[in-house]
């Protein structure tokens, strides 16, 4: 399969790009300044600050799907990079039709829109008593805006006529991949606080290729 990978070089993306070459995949990478990748990888420099349109036109051309770890360096100094950056992306994609997309989000965001729902639950579903009264909320003080982007982030994705899947983690951390964690759809997972980014890498690539996952938020944990 082609991918093209996004934020390449990130704490998720030398993830993606690791695990996709491993499984024979070819891979294109894209991030600010691609370096230090593995053998055969196509790699492809764009700043999402700034991103240039026809760079990111000829990232996505052929892919197969497009799998982005993009987010800010710093949640509290770079709020914006991930909703306008994921806009480039699916314009990107839209000219090119290439259709399937997989992102990393965040559990906090909050409640997700389900199809003939009136109204969104006040909590999260997946979110026990901890979570709901105490851990979301200060997530939310510390990071208050880099979640509003994500929030806008998913948007952009659910306006789009892409095949798109967000994948939510909790609390993210450098372990090793295990291939063994937890995913509900539509929700965060009850008492789950945490996942290292190996295991998220896993989950996002495993996703590109089920359909029952597209249009759809995914929480995932251990």
């Amino acid at each position: 399969m082609k991918l093209t990978i996004i934020a390449a070089t990130g704490g998720i993306g030398r993830h993606l790009v690791e695990q996709a070459v491993a499984d024979g995949h070819e891979v294109t990478a894209v991030a600010r300044r691609p370096r230090n990748l593995p053998e055969g990888v196509r790699a492809i420099a764009v700043d999402f600050e700034h991103p240039d349109p026809a760079a990111l036109r000829t990232a996505v051309r052929g892919a197969d799907a497009v799998v982005s770890g993009l987010g800010p360096r710093d949640p509290r100094a770079d709020a914006g990079i991930t909703s306008r950056g994921t806009q480039a992306i699916v314009d990107a994609m839209t000219a090119e039709g290439v259709r399937r997309i997989v992102i990393v989000s965040a559990a906090p965001v909050g409640p997700v829109p389900v199809p003939g729902q009136r109204a969104l639950p006040k909590h999260d579903p997946g979110d026990g008593f901890f979570m709901r009264h105490v851990g979301t909320r200060i997530a939310r003080t510390l990071f208050g805006a880099h979640y509003a982007d994500l929030a806008a982030t998913e948007r952009i994705l659910r306006d789009s006529d892409l095949e798109w899947t967000v994948s939510r983690p909790p609390k993210l951390t450098d372990k090793a991949l295990t291939g063994a964690y937890r995913t509900a759809l539509n929700r965060n997972i009850r008492g789950g606080f945490s996942i290292s980014r190996a295991d998220v890498a896993h989950h996002m690539l495993r996703m590109v290729g089920e359909p029952d996952t597209v249009r759809q938020v995914v929480g995932v944990a251990h």
